[in-house]
């Protein structure tokens, strides 16, 4: 009895902190809107909903609100894929940066607008979903090679090399073409100024389906994480399970990296600060992780805005300078190559 009095009240707590963390991401939404170059008042900005013709209207509509939605919905979409990715790789270092998939859709996105003259965000989205799948295969075809079959040093690997791989060819297509340099080189940095509300539209509906997939999911993540024999044990489908939770992950980063670039470290930082607060029941890591990781990024693009104004910082650099830090903390625990 007293067993399930703990639980429940353990449960409790986690609900509240649930909330707890969604109003605080709501003030930062808010905070987002307000502060910058220019900074508006609350008045300001309930006013640009019923006078949207004036100059700081048509700013708060057009560019602080989508760039706030689109922080968020990238944040929580990263730091999603990184725990999912962790979960079935069993690797603590596991996220869309570290194994290529950024990389694969940033390269198909740049190869489409160098020979292709693609310019359609819609179309951006597909390509980016392509090139995400294409690494992620990449990586854990390779990863699985040998008898031993996949580990985490060899996963880690192969995401190096892909990640390598993809960014040496983009690079190769930028110097060849100076078009495509123009048109994409502020996006390969990573940010979300200057997305539109049109960029968030193109994706938001596969990215929202993601999340939901992600929770259906947890409960069998929870099984896959305790290894593949444990499942199999229990009964559990693990190859249907991982396709499933492959193409989730692919879904989440591909459609991040199509609407603000290969942000990074998101998605390594994130799950392991919510593992930490709330332990390793993916019933409750995903929700924190698609909560705390629109924290992440709404909070990094505030701070950018700050920090050589009046000039801005792209999110993905004030990602990379905390996430440095952080990816050298994890890889010194001993916990990875083993």
């Amino acid at each position: 009895m007293n067993s399930i009095h703990s639980h429940r009240n353990v449960n409790i707590y986690k609900t509240l902190g649930l909330i707890a963390a969604c109003c605080v991401l709501a003030l930062l939404m808010v905070g987002s809107l307000r502060f910058g170059l220019h900074t508006y008042s609350w008045n300001q900005i309930t006013d640009s909903f019923s006078n949207a013709q004036s100059n700081d209207a048509i700013i708060i509509q057009t560019v602080r609100i989508p760039r706030a939605l689109i922080a968020a919905l990238v944040g929580g979409s990263l730091a999603v894929a990184g725990a999912l990715m962790q979960a079935m790789t069993r690797n603590p270092l596991a996220s869309p940066s570290i194994f290529g998939i950024n990389a694969g859709a940033a390269f198909a996105i740049v190869l489409s607008v160098g020979f292709f003259q693609v310019s359609s965000m819609t179309q951006f989205t597909w390509i980016a979903f392509l090139g995400a799948a294409v690494s992620s295969t990449l990586v854990y075809g390779l990863g699985s090679l040998g008898r031993d079959g996949l580990t985490p040093m060899k996963i880690t690997l192969a995401g190096a090399a892909i990640t390598a791989f993809f960014g040496a060819l983009t690079q190769g297509i930028l110097l060849g073409n100076g078009k495509a340099f123009d048109q994409v080189l502020y996006w390969l940095v990573g940010s979300v100024e200057g997305r539109t509300m049109a960029m968030l539209q193109s994706v938001y509906p596969y990215i929202l389906i993601a999340w939901v997939a992600a929770l259906i999911l947890s409960p069998h993540i929870n099984v896959l994480a305790m290894g593949d024999d444990v499942a199999k044990g229990l009964g559990q489908q693990t190859v249907l399970i991982k396709f499933v939770t492959a193409v989730v992950i692919v879904v989440l980063a591909g459609g991040s990296v199509a609407v603000a670039g290969p942000i990074v470290f998101v998605g390594i930082i994130v799950p392991h600060i919510v593992r930490f607060l709330v332990g390793i029941d993916y019933r409750w890591v995903i929700p924190y992780c698609a909560i705390l990781g629109g924290i992440l990024l709404v909070g990094a693009d505030i701070a950018a805005r700050f920090i050589i104004m009046p000039k801005e910082v792209h999110v993905g650099v004030t990602t990379a300078i905390l996430g440095v830090p952080f990816f050298i903390y994890i890889a010194r625990q001993g916990r990875l190559l083993k």
